[in-house]
């Protein structure tokens, strides 16, 4: 199914009302009337621009929402904040946050301090691994826009939206091109990127709506003999984009920690 320019003015413009109305309770019936479409054709081709079904969308821009409140230190309410993103309690808010980002609420607002001094000393000592490889292998070719500077995380993710753990990810800095997924999990993945620049500003990585991101064309069907090829074109973000929710800190540490063990 092939989305005209028609449909993705529309999908951004539903995006924009969920925005501007996330306190409010939304249904993809009520979207669609507001598109002009009947609901199955809209959540048909929303699908198709955004990856995702509009209630998913919903969802993550509620807790994208959410991570906003907790980075913002001047935030002095945040269960009264919380009923203005449509979380009517903590318990809902706890368990969808650690469902899509991989930390409670608590243990985010905790580490950001720590993974930002983290990222910033992981960018100085980035070594390209040599590993021997095992099928299957995934490997991937970034085009990175002249003058970045930072790290970029790579991921397989089994949905084109990174809000969970990937089955396989990295990170590398800025003069790598590519990198190696060996003993892939079969199954079926899209390949997404992100790009984190350089900052002394915490926030700056874990707010990540005007990073530079990539994903492949396709979806990629992961078999025991898989030897798959993906270019990635890092961009700038579109308005259509799904917020990426996952903490990519949090998943490099954890990943540096357990290969130290």
């Amino acid at each position: 199914m092939r989305n005209s320019n028609d449909q993705v003015k529309a999908v951004i413009a539903a995006i924009e009302y969920m925005q501007k109305h996330l306190d409010e309770e939304i249904t993809s019936e009520e979207l669609a009337s507001l598109a002009g479409y009947s609901p199955y054709h809209f959540s048909r081709f929303f699908k198709v621009v955004t990856g995702v079904s509009p209630r998913h969308y919903l969802s993550a821009l509620r807790i994208e929402a959410g991570k906003r409140i907790l980075v913002d230190s001047s935030s002095s309410s945040i269960l009264k904040t919380l009923l203005t993103i449509g979380f009517r309690s903590m318990g809902t808010f706890s368990t969808k946050f650690k469902q899509f980002v991989g930390l409670s609420p608590k243990q985010f607002q905790l580490r950001t301090e720590d993974l930002h001094e983290f990222i910033n000393q992981y960018e100085r000592q980035d070594k390209l691994e040599q590993n021997k490889l095992s099928p299957p292998v995934v490997t991937c070719h970034l085009e990175v826009p002249e003058g970045f500077k930072g790290l970029i995380f790579i991921g397989l993710f089994p949905r084109p939206i990174p809000d969970q753990r990937p089955v396989a990810g990295t990170a590398i800095t800025h003069n790598r091109t590519n990198c190696v997924f060996s003993s892939v999990p079969l199954g079926t993945y899209y390949v997404l990127a992100a790009a984190l620049p350089l900052s002394f500003h915490p926030k700056d990585y874990f707010l990540l709506d005007t990073s530079l991101r990539g994903k492949s064309d396709h979806a990629i069907e992961v078999t025991e003999g898989t030897a798959a090829e993906v270019k990635i074109k890092l961009r700038d973000p579109m308005p259509y984009d799904p917020p990426i929710l996952i903490n990519l800190p949090q998943l490099l540490f954890e990943k540096v920690k357990n290969k130290a063990n």
